[in-house]
């Protein structure tokens, strides 16, 4: 059985070396490859492909958004995060967002190949950095925090602040002097953080949990 495989990078070079790869096999076939989040989302509508492989950081529309918006058009779609970022908590919102996979652009290509075959047959992989995180997450979930900012860098609350004033990506990066793919990247951390779904549900509850009048608690 061939496993249908949609690639998606803003690199071009990292593309080809994997459609390299899966071409001297007799399971896998690359149907389509994007360069960004908004053409794999509707790449991933028209294909509905077996398997993802996705990178976080990319233009338009980032890895995170654009694994929750293929989840819902393509459920049956398994999705691996193939990445070269060491943002556990990036890596974590990708996860919550949908993606069943991590993996890590230094996998060589035996064991890159190994680890997709396992994916395709229904297996979820996961780094067992990420996996570490991920338990960790999950018991500062179920703990009481008396700051529920606590856990945010002072750039991530800074990126919260711009948000919840009703900030674009754009305009959040010209008023803290970063880029917007930088801005992003804060926000998934931000959502991964403090367990939340989108940028609505950041912007509720940063005012909801005083954030905006400095009264930082429970509420």
């Amino acid at each position: 059985m061939t496993t249908s495989v949609l690639l998606v990078d803003d690199h071009e070079v990292v593309r080809k070396g994997i459609r390299s790869l899966l071409s001297l096999t007799d399971d896998f076939e690359v149907v389509g490859e994007a360069a960004g989040g908004a053409e794999a989302i509707e790449l991933a509508r028209d294909l509905a492909p077996d398997l993802i492989v996705i990178d976080l950081m990319m233009p338009d529309v980032d890895g995170v958004e654009a694994i929750r918006a293929i989840k819902s058009l393509s459920p049956r779609s398994a999705i691996a995060v193939l990445t070269s970022t060491d943002q556990d908590d990036l890596a974590f919102a990708a996860i919550e967002a949908g993606a069943q996979s991590l993996l890590f652009k230094s996998m060589l290509g035996d064991e890159l190949l190994a680890t997709l075959r396992r994916i395709a047959a229904g297996e979820a992989v996961i780094h067992p950095f990420v996996a570490q995180r991920i338990l960790k997450a999950v018991r500062r979930k179920r703990e009481p925090r008396e700051d529920p900012f606590a856990c945010l860098t002072e750039r991530e609350l800074d990126v919260l602040r711009k948000l919840a004033e009703g900030g674009s990506n754009a305009r959040i990066a010209a008023a803290l002097n970063i880029g917007e793919k930088t801005v992003k990247s804060h926000l998934g951390n931000v959502l991964a953080k403090l367990h939340l779904a989108d940028r609505t549900e950041a912007v509720a509850f940063a005012w909801r949990r005083g954030l905006m009048s400095g009264e930082q608690n429970e509420g």
